[in-house]
């Protein structure tokens, strides 16, 4: 099995087309396969309206394009429906527009002003009549897992002890512990991204994709042959290999 994946791409057109065009170049060589990008598409950068317009037109030509829904995409889809809804892996003091999220950013890239101090009902209105029916139904029918071959591709995590089939879509989306910190083996390779570090990277049990772009960071592309990955640069393939959690 061979597989490429991209990490939380947070509203970063310029980041996603780089990150295609590195698979691009890796497939020459090596031969299509099915690029699984694992969520959070929207939210914080500055493009969630082309990241997406991106994506559902890919998958319309034809493209074997797997795209996850992670909780960024979830809250987003949630606030369309219902502006007061409270998403239940949120903190109750937060929303989807609170600065922290990143959905003002998303509004905007939609031509929705959405300021703090803007009052909800007005902000609402806007975004039901800015965002394409089209998007709210693509975001709202995203598959939360993705299994392939070896591995098992997700946007946060499973709940572990729990079969594939028994997963919930708040642990699939939200979850971080006790995912993180869970050394044994899944029956699968876990591929996720959610929790944002320096680098994507390998734990053995678990491969998580996420590098930060939501905060400045790169976007990472990797392709998977088996168990194994790479990280996917202009230099070529850049092995990741399994290191210890600590």
């Amino acid at each position: 099995m061979r597989a490429y994946a991209i990490g939380d791409i947070h509203g970063h057109l310029d980041l996603l087309k780089t990150a295609h065009d590195l698979i691009a170049d890796d497939s020459a060589r090596e031969g299509v396969a099915p690029v699984i990008h694992v969520g959070d598409l929207i939210d914080r950068g500055p493009d969630s309206r082309g990241v997406v317009d991106y994506l559902m037109q890919g998958q319309t030509a034809g493209q074997d394009w797997i795209v996850l829904k992670g909780n960024h995409d979830r809250m987003m889809e949630l606030f369309l429906r219902d502006p007061q809804a409270q998403d239940p892996g949120l903190k109750s003091v937060l929303s989807w527009l609170h600065p922290r999220l990143g959905g003002g950013a998303t509004l905007a890239s939609y031509g929705v002003h959405a300021p703090s101090d803007r009052p909800l009902a007005p902000v609402h209105t806007d975004a039901l009549a800015a965002v394409p029916r089209a998007h709210r139904d693509w975001l709202m029918a995203r598959p939360t897992q993705y299994p392939l071959g070896d591995c098992l591709f997700v946007h946060a995590g499973i709940r572990p002890g729990a079969g594939f089939a028994d997963q919930v879509e708040d642990d699939l989306v939200w979850i971080r512990e006790p995912f993180l910190s869970d050394p044994r083996e899944h029956g699968a390779l876990i591929v996720h991204g959610h929790t944002a570090l320096d680098a994507a990277t390998h734990y053995g049990n678990r491969l998580n994709l996420d590098s930060g772009a939501a905060y400045g960071g790169p976007l990472s592309a990797v392709v998977i042959e088996g168990r194994e990955a790479w990280l996917l640069t202009p230099a070529g393939r850049k092995p990741l290999l399994p290191v210890t959690p600590g």
